[in-house]
């Protein structure tokens, strides 16, 4: 099972059958399709790349064409009931901007991201090499990725900013990791709320 899947039967887990979906970064649609056929989702894609959109379309997915570091001032509050952002936090110049606006508009949001103090990573840069992998995998120069952070980073994040965390899932490949998640985890998947009263 590769990583991908794995990802993806995670969300689906997390998600109830017939829920309105907002999959912001959504690629060629694939993980909407998947929710789709596995939850019957009503479910709508946000992407900024031409041919990412082009994919979309091919994928029979309903997709948005939007900058998602100028918000999500289209949408209503509370319209979808998950909003997801799967391995493209890290893609983002305003963080704490895109997890209001998906809080804002989502009554939950779902966000995967590689965690850079994963092991492997650490022993990368030991080497004097920025980390490359399955989930990095672009070289420095040419990499999408903006923001370099940890899972212990965005925890603090997230009580920083007030934001629930529902339930945290780390792992290595297709291993959920439960002992050192910060050190030996590959990849994080949060289901995260609104604290009560915000």
């Amino acid at each position: 099972m590769s990583f991908q899947r794995y990802d993806y039967d995670v969300i689906a887990n997390w998600i109830e059958p017939g829920e309105r979906v907002l999959d912001l970064g959504c690629g060629d649609g694939s993980l909407l399709r998947h929710l789709t056929e596995v939850r019957q989702v009503r479910g709508y894609g946000v992407e900024n790349d031409p041919e990412r959109i082009v994919a979309c379309v091919r994928n029979g997915i309903n997709v948005i064409q939007i900058n998602l570091d100028q918000g999500l001032a289209g949408f209503d509050d509370g319209f979808f009931d998950h909003v997801i952002m799967s391995l493209s936090l890290q893609a983002m110049h305003n963080t704490q901007g895109i997890l209001k606006e998906m809080l804002r508009v989502g009554r939950e949001a779902v966000v995967s991201f590689p965690n850079f103090a994963y092991w492997r990573h650490r022993q990368s840069i030991l080497n004097g090499h920025m980390p490359v992998s399955k989930n990095l995998p672009h070289q420095w120069y040419n990499t999408p990725n903006v923001r370099f952070f940890t899972i212990a980073d965005f925890d603090d994040l997230c009580v920083q900013e007030g934001i629930a965390i529902h339930e945290r899932l780390a792992f290595d490949e297709d291993r959920i990791i439960v002992d050192e998640p910060n050190f030996m985890a590959s990849v994080a998947l949060y289901r995260l709320g609104r604290q009560v009263g915000c």
